[in-house]
């Protein structure tokens, strides 16, 4: 009957009466669980609230308690405010948890009690704050009566003060005699005796002072009765003194003693005050003794409420563990028929039945898997899952079998048709295995690695043994008189491929090696005769050659500047031109033409040449832009094909003009030596403006240079200039000045300029000139000073100095004015 259900029925019969037990296990522990829960929620709902109530009541109590001498210690209206806010919030907390006890249906003796200690607390409170009021106040009032002593004695001390230092002078201008009964001695008695008496009125009142500051701080009754009876005792002393004193100083002590007898005996007077403040510490000490008393009453009740809560505790602990051993035992013998029901079922049904059918299966599926298709297959029997199962895989061997069958053919088929590819490729091919021995290769590769020989390359040899047999025949021009060492190289490039390896092999012939591992670790390598592509790179790599002096011919007839951006592209060779604010340069050699006469030919080209590459390398090294060369004359100018702004470019065409300078003069000397009996000085103009820079002529002939008005001013200046001479205008001196010296060289008549030009002369650099003499030199926004000391002549330092003086009473005058403004 039970096979007709199959294994999915059987399994599933089984697995509902192993659960009927799991059912009545579960059934026990929740009605354990539920009892369980009973208990506890009568315990957690009712008697633990309650007791956790009642000890919050208690702790909210005691923090009263605690708080309230910090009440009592509040010195201000505002620290009193702030501490009876923090009371009456724990107040209102109290109250809540009495309610809140109410609800939970405590005994109605117990909150009694509760009540009966909760209003004397808040009725100690409020007395409590008040007493604290009074108290404040008091203490306020004492200020201002120690305010008030304290002004007074500060009188009475400077009074005092003062008729002390009369009496001590007085002395001093009498001095001592030894004359009895002259009148030097009396006046001389009567001082001292009044020092006396001053000094002691000062000490008494002093006594008195402290006596009443001692007052506002006294501990206790018997402490303050005993400062008033000090400060009486003083005050007749004082009394008495100030009877052996004159009139109009008697007057004024009386008045003093009148004011401490306001302080001593007055209804709102220092000991008043005290006394007063005394009672009150005393009432709000019996107040705190008072509640302490209470918190401690309410303390010994709620801990009785909580002992009674823990014994319900315990017996309510005790009732559930005797439910849980009753339902422990209820669990145990359901889980155990559970277990026997299972293990039977396991051993009956799922061991001895379907266990066994399944491991032979999986045996036989394992084998066929790992390719045995002629394993001997188990018997479908009964006609279950597992009986179909073995069916199917005696269905999926014998499918498996014929599909071997055409697979095989199929694969024969491929590799025939790979074969045929590798064949028909052009370059050499081969493979290598993960041992590095050759899987197959095409008639290409044979033929390049052993070219004769084809036939000595076979499937199977080692790479190592295929290129040391080529490199030994020679077939490796590479290899000659190193085969080991070329060996060696090539291995460790072929088991670590990177970049296509190019090797010469005999009779000119070249060869490019592209390897590249496989999945496997194998080696695939493409070998492409390269020999056509060597021969003409060897062409090109001699035309450039060409190419490349043919350039450095050209780069001697232009200037760096303009080869560099033509030879890198940044230019194009066409006729264009573009407007630049430039500094441009002219110079020539004063008296060339008188030297020429007396010289050579052959002479004058090496001195012209000479004098032109030393000036030429100065420009060079400053970053000029060399324009032309006119005999002796050169034209430069700074801010085209490149510049760093206009003003360092004007100052490096002024630095360039010094160098330039200092080099001719250097020069002279080795001219002199050669037999030029006249030395070489040049003249040299500077203008900084805008030009118009560019390509000029024709698109088959062309210059590139500069025009315009400020090339023809800097060559006028040139003209202008004496031999040695530095002449540059104004708009150059405003770039330069802060850095370069130089002298105004006036108003200049200049040849096709309609107008005057204002001209500076140069000198040298400042930081140059400071060090070879003094100069003072300091510029500034609107400030700018310049002195040379050294070309001051001796009636210069008189006017120098008056107007020095001058702009600096000028220039503090200005600055207080500011000082006052900001004041």
């Amino acid at each position: 009957m039970f096979s007709r259900f199959g294994v999915r029925g059987r399994l599933l019969l089984s697995f509902v009466g192993i659960s009927g037990f799991s059912v009545l296990a579960a059934a026990a522990a929740m009605f354990s669980f539920v009892e369980v829960q009973r208990v506890l929620d009568k315990i957690t709902e009712q008697r633990v609230p309650t007791a956790l109530a009642a000890q919050e009541l208690s702790a909210r109590v005691e923090r009263i308690v605690a708080g309230t001498p910090n009440l009592l210690a509040a010195g201000t209206p505002d620290e009193q405010f702030e501490i009876w806010s923090g009371l009456g919030n724990e107040v209102k907390e109290v109250d809540r948890l009495l309610l809140l006890l109410q609800d939970r249906n405590v005994a109605n003796n117990t909150l009694g009690f509760f009540q009966s200690v909760l209003d004397p607390l808040r009725s100690n409170l409020l007395s409590l704050n008040t007493l604290v009021s009074e108290r404040i106040t008091l203490t306020d009032r004492k200020a201002i009566l120690l305010n008030r002593m304290r002004k007074a004695n500060e009188k009475t001390r400077a009074l005092m003060g003062s008729w002390i230092t009369t009496a001590s002078a007085s002395i001093d201008e009498i001095g001592f005699t030894t004359e009895e009964g002259s009148t030097t001695q009396t006046e001389f008695t009567a001082s001292v005796t009044l020092l006396q008496s001053l000094q002691e009125v000062q000490q008494r009142a002093t006594e008195i002072q402290e006596s009443l500051v001692n007052m506002s701080s006294a501990e206790d009754s018997s402490r303050l009765d005993r400062l008033m009876l000090r400060a009486q005792s003083s005050m007749e002393i004082l009394g008495t003194l100030a009877t052996e004193i004159e009139t109009h100083r008697r007057e004024l002590i009386l008045a003093e003693i009148e004011r401490f007898r306001q302080f001593i005996d007055d209804e709102n007077s220092m000991p008043s005050l005290r006394t007063r403040e005394l009672s009150l510490v005393a009432e709000a000490e019996e107040v705190l003794r008072e509640n302490a008393r209470l918190s401690g009453e309410l303390t010994k009740s709620v801990e009785s409420l909580v002992q009674g809560t823990r014994l319900d505790i315990s017996q309510a602990t005790t009732q559930a563990r005797e439910l849980q051993k009753k339902s422990s035992i209820t669990l145990i013998l359901v889980v155990s028929l559970s277990l026997a029901s299972s293990v039977l079922i396991v051993w009956l049904y799922v061991g001895r039945n379907l266990i066994a059918r399944l491991t032979e299966l999986s045996v036989c599926m394992e084998s066929v898997a790992g390719g045995d298709l002629k394993i001997d297959l188990p018997s479908t029997g009964p006609a279950d899952e597992i009986g179909r199962m073995a069916n199917a895989l005696t269905i999926f061997r014998d499918t498996a079998v014929e599909i071997e069958e055409n697979n095989l053919r199929e694969i024969g088929q491929a590799r025939q048709r790979l074969l045929d590819a590798i064949e028909s490729i052009s370059e050499g091919f081969c493979y290598y295995d993960s041992d590095d021995r050759l899987v197959v290769a095409n008639s290409n590769y044979r033929t390049l690695m052993y070219p004769g020989a084809e036939d000595t390359v076979v499937e199977g040899m080692t790479f190592e043994e295929v290129i040391r047999n080529a490199a030994e025949r020679g077939f490796v021009k590479d290899a000659e008189n190193r085969v080991d060492e070329w060996v060696a190289d090539r291995l460790a490039r072929h088991r670590q491929p990177g970049t296509p390896n190019i090797s010469q092999r005999g009779e000119g012939q070249w060869i490019m090696v592209s390897e590249r591992k496989t999945g496997d670790r194998g080696t695939v390598a493409i070998y492409s005769d390269i020999t056509e592509l060597k021969q003409r790179e060897e062409e090109l790599a001699e035309k450039s050659s060409s190419m490349e002096q043919l350039s450095n011919q050209i780069s001697k007839y232009l200037s760096p500047q303009v080869y560099e951006s033509i030879f890198t592209g940044k230019r194009e060779v066409k006729v264009a031109s573009h407007r630049r604010k430039l500094s441009i340069f002219f110079s020539d050699i004063a008296g060339f033409t008188e030297t020429a006469d007396q010289l050579e030919s052959e002479d004058l080209t090496k001195l012209l040449n000479h004098y032109l590459t030393e000036m030429s390398d100065i420009a060079t090294e400053y970053g000029a832009t060399i324009d032309k060369y006119v005999g002796d004359a050169i034209v430069i100018f700074f801010g085209d094909p490149e510049t760093k702004g206009i003003k360092e470019d004007a100052l490096a065409c002024i630095k360039m003009a010094i160098a330039m300078r200092e080099r001719l003069t250097e020069l002279q000397g080795i001219w002199r030596d050669s037999g030029i009996s006249k030395p070489l000085q040049c003249r040299i103009g500077i203008n900084t403006g805008f030009c118009t820079v560019g390509n000029f002529g024709s698109e088959a002939r062309m210059d590139y240079t500069i025009i315009g008005s400020g090339v023809n001013l800097a060559s006028r200046l040139e003209s202008a200039a004496t031999p040695g001479e530095i002449l540059i205008s104004h708009e150059t001196y405003a770039l330069v000045k802060d850095q370069i010296h130089c002298d105004s060289a006036g108003m200049v008549e200049l040849k096709g300029i309609s107008h005057p030009v204002e001209t500076y002369r140069v000198g040298d650099l400042h930081t140059k000139l400071q060090k070879d003499r003094e100069v003072i030199r300091e510029d500034f926004p609107y400030f700018n000073l310049e002195i040379d000391l050294d070309k001051l002549s001796a009636n210069d330092y008189g006017p120098a100095v008056v107007a020095l003086r001058r702009a600096l009473e000028k220039v503090s005058r200005a600055e207080e004015d500011e000082v006052r403004k900001a004041l």
